[in-house]
């Protein structure tokens, strides 16, 4: 009697709507800690069954027990808490890589520890040799001014030295590398670029947007192996950070090539959406949308760049920049340019992605979307991605149209010392408005702009709460109702982000019959103080059933 009660409970438990596949023992268990399931009915459960990739059974822990056998493997949180697999949704995911692999910049308190760095640097290398470093912001800088070749020249005279701005939107060339690469006091800068000078009218080895073409040029092209290198680099960093999957942006032809063959070979232990840039639009447009059998590499996205960038003044305004007012920023597209390749994406049911950060920038993609979208807009989902400042006017315009504002939380916290110098503090009510633009009907799709920023998820979400800097910090006019909720947070890097990639159904919910794509960090996020939340860290990352990462 006793054994048809336990039967009996099993097959009760089989009924319950959370469960769909109780015909066999679950591959995996887990339970342990709080598990989040980001929808609306059941936000949270006690446990989770895996089976097949899947996810198998969300609920009781009593219920899963039902679901073990004899080669269950179980997975004891120990007081973690579980979430569906936390996505970025803007990253350039090879820049991951070469960020570990070059000369990392990142954390610089200075013109001259940059220059330090470099010299340590330099010891390694021949004369001659290129030097390639990343990473560099002088917000906070004693010297309060950008790079300069001059800070370079001192210990790089023998070696051209190509310095880019963490954002990516410019870089500093030493003396050697201006004259490797032709440029002078007379070179004219292209649409979109800027070459800086300073008082005397001399180059000050200050490359912005366009302009740093002009040397990047010395860089030799990739191999094939370091391709391959900075890529499976990049994904192991992603992992170890809790992130399941990347929209990884402006990804080389190559390089999407390339992450098809690791995929293929079982060597993709990340879930990679890729958006190629307008240089690739023709081989996009050729072959289509375009995924590996298990769609662990999908390609259906055109990258298009509106303007730069505000560190560096190239964002594009309507008015000039407060802190400099002989310019109001750089567009790096037309409208007459435009316009055939936004109508020929629509033709081929691609999606369009196009980087818009100054108020000007992002009025200008919305009259071409609004152009270029037919009245079934919404099913294109094209994006702006970062959607920093925006007029409050052009806030309802992103819901009514159907675009996605695919924003990166921690550039508030990083923009906050600097915004308000370049944009006043009037310009300030359209800018980071992550909850006006959610409160408006719009979806928000989180991430991070590695190796722009740091590119760790907590960060991100912390932003998204907090909206105040690493220390705790805030500043006048920064608008804290502009931080979201919690439950929104977890939204924008699960919910919103599959919405983004067309995956809805297949992810961003700890649901049955989803793919089992899922992170737990080491404490609650959701309920721990803010500033807490900065002291986790991953303890788990699975892809389709398989752990890719576990913490010691």
């Amino acid at each position: 009697m006793r054994k048809a009660l336990i039967v009996l409970a099993a097959l009760a438990s089989c009924l319950t709507p959370a469960v769909a596949i109780c015909a066999q023992p679950a591959d995996t268990l887990i339970w342990g800690g709080p598990v989040y399931t980001a929808e609306d009915t059941t936000p949270k459960v006690e446990a989770v069954a895996v089976t097949n990739g899947k996810i198998s059974y969300a609920g009781t822990r009593a219920g899963a027990e039902s679901l073990r056998g004899p080669k269950t493997q179980i997975i004891e949180l120990k007081g973690a808490a579980l979430f569906p697999g936390f996505t970025d949704s803007h990253v350039h995911l090879s820049g991951i890589g070469e960020r570990e692999l070059t000369l990392n910049l990142e954390g610089s308190g200075s013109a001259a520890e940059v220059v330090a760095r470099l010299k340590a640097w330099m010891a390694t290398l021949a004369p001659g040799e290129i030097v390639v470093g990343r990473g560099w912001i002088e917000t906070g800088w004693p010297e309060k001014r950008f790079l300069s070749a001059a800070d370079l020249d001192a210990v790089s005279p023998n070696n051209p030295v190509l310095m880019e701005r963490a954002d990516g939107h410019a870089i500093v060339a030493n003396s050697l590398a201006l004259k490797q690469a032709g440029l002078d006091a007379n070179t004219k800068a292209p649409f979109g670029g800027a070459i800086l000078k300073n008082d005397q009218g001399q180059l000050t080895g200050m490359l912005v947007d366009n302009a740093m073409s002009l040397a990047t040029s010395l860089i030799p092209a990739k191999t094939e192996a370091f391709r391959i290198k900075a890529l499976k680099t990049g994904m192991a960093v992603e992992t170890a950070y809790g992130w399941t999957g990347v929209h990884f942006m402006s990804a080389p032809w190559a390089d999407v090539e390339a992450l098809e063959a690791l995929a293929k070979a079982g060597q993709a232990p990340l879930r990679v959406y890729a958006a190629v840039d307008r240089d690739d639009a023709d081989r996009l447009f050729a072959s289509g949308p375009r995924s590996v059998a298990d769609g662990r590499v999908v390609t259906r996205m055109l990258k298009l760049y509106a303007d730069g960038a505000l560190g560096s003044r190239g964002a594009a305004l309507f008015a000039p920049y407060s802190d400099k007012p002989e310019t109001s920023g750089l567009m790096l597209l037309t409208p007459e340019d435009t316009r055939p390749i936004l109508a020929h994406a629509v033709k081929a049911g691609l999606q369009v992605g196009t980087h818009a950060i100054g108020d000007r920038g992002n009025a200008t993609v919305l009259d071409l979307y609004a152009e270029a979208l037919p009245k079934t807009g919404p099913s294109l989902r094209w994006r702006i991605e970062h959607a920093q400042h925006i007029r409050p006017i052009d806030i309802p315009r992103l819901a009514k149209l159907g675009v996605i504002a695919s924003m990166q939380p921690s550039h508030a916290i990083g923009d906050l010392h600097f915004a308000p110098d370049r944009l006043g503090l009037e310009r300030l009510k359209g800018a980071y408005a992550w909850n006006s633009l959610t409160q408006s009907g719009a979806i928000v799709a989180g991430g991070s702009d590695s190796p722009v920023e740091r590119g760790a998820p907590l960060i991100e979400f912390y932003a998204a709460v907090a909206r105040k800097d690493l220390k705790g910090l805030s500043g006048p006019g920064w608008h804290p109702e502009e931080a979201v909720s919690r439950r929104d947070a977890l939204r924008l890097f699960t919910v919103n982000a599959a919405y983004a990639r067309f995956e809805e159904k297949a992810l961003g919910t700890i649901s049955v019959g989803k793919r089992a794509d899922l992170t737990a960090f080491s404490i609650d996020i959701m309920t721990v103080p803010e500033a807490e939340i900065l002291k986790g860290h991953a303890v788990l990352t699975m892809v389709d059933g398989q752990v890719v990462y576990q913490a010691p």
